[in-house]
Order: C-alpha cells, then structure tokens, then sequence
C-alpha cells in the first residue's frame, strides 16, 4: 500500500524543487532503503513526461568499495555519475542508509581518496547549476537507521521528517512559497552590508560578506529546507567557534568541534571525538581550511538535533558554516574537494551584528520579517 505522504513528497520534489519538464534527462540516486521514495519520484517524472534514469546503491556499496577495490580506480567507479551529472538536466539524490556507521572502521585515508573523487563531481554539478543548466534536490527517505540516530521510533521519525518537509500537507508549495517571501526580507537586508560578528558560549568570530550575496533557501535544492547562506569573503574570517552539535561527515562522527581562524584560514582545530579525521579533512586541498558558506537555520519546525545535516542545518536558532567548497550563486571562490557543514546553536546567548547593528539575538532575527 502506497504511503500518501510519500507520494505527496516525491510531486514537491518533481514539480517545485527541479519542476521537471518534459524530456528533460532527470538522475534518481539514493541507498536501498531510500527505493520507496525513489519509485515515487520516478513515476511523478514519468506523468511530467520527462525520462528518469535510477541507480540504487546495493546495501555495501560503500564498505565492498574501501574493502576490495584498489583506490587508483575510484575515478573509474564514479565515471558513470560523472557522466549522468554532465549531461543530465537535474539530479535528485535521495538518502536512504540502512547503517549509518558503515564506515567507522575504514581507513580515513580511503574514504578521503573516494570522497576526493566524488567532490569533484560535485564541483562540475555546481557549476552547471549556475549557469542554468542543471538542477539538483537532496532529500531523504526515513529509515530505522536514521530513527536511531535520532533516539526514535520509525513512526516517530516518519512523522518528523514528513512535517518537516510538508508542515503544510494540504498545500507543501504554497508553505514554502510563503518561506521564501519571509526570508527574502532577510536576504535583502544582508544584501547591503559588509561585515558579520557572531558571538555565543566559545565563540566569538568576524568575517566578511562584502559583494557577497545572500542566497535564500525554501526548498528547491533541499527537502526540508529553511536557511539563508553566503559564501564569506575568503581571507575574512578571524576568531573562534565552538560547534555545538557533533557532526556526520564521511561516516566519521566528529563531536566538540572547535575552530581557530586567522586571516580565513583555519590555523588550530580540535575535536572531543575524531580529531585525527578532522585533521586529515583540512589537509584535503588548499582550500579545505577556507569557509565556503555560512549560514542561519530558519525552520523553526526542526527544534531537535537528529545526526542528518539535511535536517540539522535548518534547526531554526542556529548558525553553520561550511569548510570547503563555496557556492557560485553567492559569488564564492573557494575550491575544495571538500563541503563540510558545522552546527552552532544561538538560542542561548548567541548574538549575529552586521555592521554594528544587532540582526539577530537568542535564535530570533530583530529586524522586521
């Protein structure tokens, strides 16, 4: 029996985020348990006429990778992506792991080579977004390994993730439209201004977003969305943050995160749990120790934190920022094989001042919205 709130998902995700056309060339990808929602995108792909291409990651798909094949030919195991993400009109990428933790136990150096490869990928796919000839959704599948992560049940995991995507289930489109008018007064706000202090326990950290512009986020490129972001100006960044949440990356759990930055250079970093991970990331590439974005969570409806950065970026009170790889959109010249989102929660005694005037205190902007 089909799932209604499935189907009502996968129609956002066809018809708003990439708003499939007819003939257009649209890769599905995602893990086995994401199959669910991947039939039903495919199937809203067909009745918008366009031709959908689907590739299901069998459950070891990463584990018989870093087990058995010889990392000189990760280039060649990822040709076929490369292909579809250079020639495809839009890509939607659905997660759906059965382990989460599959990978706990690789080399980090494996999975550094394979994800080096794969960001590689993701550079050509932003690229072409910006110039206007791809589109590309993240969205996700609920499974019991997700729900574990989170401390809850399946049905309590489905409910969540649902809600989150859909707090409208009457009306999912005509809810973010009005997401992305709230947001946009934000946008246009930050638009004119130049530079950014954000203060809260253990951190304290200046940057610019001079000529940088804001890029308002309400659900075409993730499901759920809620987040305004920029990529700061590169060399700009000075100061300290403590993350508050740990953070997926790569299948390592990387927790107590703290980072020193210099002249947008991160120049000390530690870490509760994982820190030799950590260390090896910010050596991937130059660039890999500059920030590619930063970012305020608006969706007031993710309160909690569940291991899913898809989801936990949005929390509404909070503030990430990204090593790694910036985004053309918002003029970013960063590049790295990396794209590393860090969490910051701001709900308690956390303060974000642009220009010397107070924009946004305790999780809530203090401009008119």
């Amino acid at each position: 029996m089909k799932d209604a709130r499935i189907e009502k998902l996968a129609d956002l995700i066809v018809n708003y985020s990439i708003e499939a056309q007819p003939r257009q060339k649209i890769l599905i990808h995602g893990e086995l348990g994401a199959e669910p929602l991947m039939a039903a995108v495919r199937r809203k792909c067909f009745q918008a006429g366009a031709v959908p291409f689907v590739i299901i990651n069998t459950h070891d798909y990463f584990e018989s990778i870093y087990q058995y094949a010889d990392p000189e030919i990760y280039a060649d195991i990822l040709a076929p992506l490369k292909h579809f993400v250079e020639t495809h009109d839009a890509r939607v990428r659905i997660r759906g792991e059965l382990n989460t933790k599959a990978a706990s136990n690789v080399d980090p150096e494996l999975v550094s080579k394979f994800f080096g490869n794969y960001g590689e990928i993701t550079q050509t796919m932003l690229k072409r977004e910006a110039m206007g000839e791809l589109k590309w959704v993240v969205a996700l599948c609920p499974t019991n390994a997700y729900a574990m992560d989170a401390n809850m049940s399946l049905d309590e995991y489905e409910y969540f993730v649902f809600n989150a995507c859909m707090p409208d289930m009457d009306d999912p489109v005509g809810y973010w439209k009005g997401v992305f008018a709230r947001q946009q007064k934000a946008v246009e706000w930050l638009n004119r201004k130049n530079n950014v202090h954000i203060t809260a326990p253990g951190t304290d950290l200046t940057l610019s977003i001079a000529g940088r512009p804001f890029v308002n986020c309400a659900c075409k490129a993730n499901v759920p969305d809620g987040e305004i972001f920029t990529s700061p100006v590169e060399n700009s960044a000075n100061g300290f943050v403590h993350f508050t949440y740990p953070t997926m990356f790569e299948g390592f759990e990387v927790d107590d995160v703290r980072l020193e930055f210099k002249d947008g250079k991160v120049v000390k970093a530690t870490a509760g749990k994982n820190q030799d991970f950590l260390l090896r990331k910010l050596d991937t590439d130059p660039g890999a120790r500059f920030l590619g974005e930063f970012a305020i969570g608006t969706n007031n409806g993710i309160s909690q934190f569940t291991g899913q950065i898809l989801f936990d970026e949005k929390i509404g009170g909070s503030f990430h920022m990204a090593l790694g790889q910036s985004y053309p959109e918002s003029k970013g010249e960063n590049q790295s094989a990396i794209h590393w989102d860090m969490i910051c929660d701001l709900r308690n005694g956390g303060a974000i001042t642009v220009d010397g005037e107070l924009f946004y205190k305790n999780g809530t902007f203090m401009i008119e919205m």
